[in-house]
């Protein structure tokens, strides 16, 4: 049974062929975990672009949300590239393929390339930001009370996140492990930092002061 044209908390996934045949490509190569915080992500989205009056695409909406953590799978840990620009690129192959304008393209890869760089993304276009406002809340709890409880409750319950808050830690300490410079200037220092003995963060400021210029 497809789970696109289901409906939680007013929201309706796109039941368009594009979003089947993403939901099916993402089902297919990635975790439950990854799979259920995506779908989640959709729908926090959708409902903070609600709460927010915004005007949005919710079929690149749900492109972007689907696909923003492709990029931790195991296919990409020696890649040298930050796990996100391989989400965005996993994104941006597939909706060409499927022959969607570039300008729509470039929204999606953006909206996933930025969605752990706070701060800017809020100030984009309205599925750059909601795909990080979606994040925000499922993985951080930001604006958590912003959503209704019951519908919440409705969210939660066709996708369920059992231990998620340390399921989801493993695998972001999982997908960056292998190429720790890639989390410079992004959120997943902390993670590794956290998780990984021996970590040490790279330091703007050594950066600055160790370069090659003498002064």
């Amino acid at each position: 049974m497809s789970t696109n044209g289901q409906t939680a908390a007013g929201v309706t996934v796109p039941d368009t062929k594009l979003a089947r045949e993403a939901t099916e490509f993402v089902r297919s190569s990635t975790s439950d975990l990854v799979y259920h915080h995506s779908r989640r992500v959709f729908w926090f989205g959708s409902l903070q672009g609600r709460n927010r009056d915004l005007s949005f695409d919710p079929e690149l909406l749900y492109i972007g949300a689907m696909f923003h953590d492709l990029g931790l799978n195991e296919q990409f840990r020696r890649s040298g590239r930050r796990f996100e620009v391989e989400s965005a690129d996993e994104a941006r192959s597939f909706l060409r393929a499927h022959g969607v304008p570039e300008d729509s393209i470039r929204r999606v890869w953006t909206a996933i390339a930025l969605h752990t760089t706070p701060g800017v993304p809020e100030f984009m276009e309205p599925e750059v930001a909601l795909v990080t406002a979606g994040v925000e809340y499922d993985v951080l709890g930001i604006g958590y009370h912003d959503v209704a409880d019951a519908d919440r409750a409705q969210i939660t319950a066709l996708h369920p996140r059992p231990d998620f808050k340390r399921n989801i830690l493993q695998a972001f300490t999982e997908g960056n492990v292998t190429k720790p410079e890639t989390t410079f200037g992004n959120v997943n220092a902390d993670v590794l930092e956290r998780f990984v003995p021996g970590y040490q963060r790279t330091n703007f400021v050594d950066i600055i002061e160790n370069s090659a210029w003498p002064e």
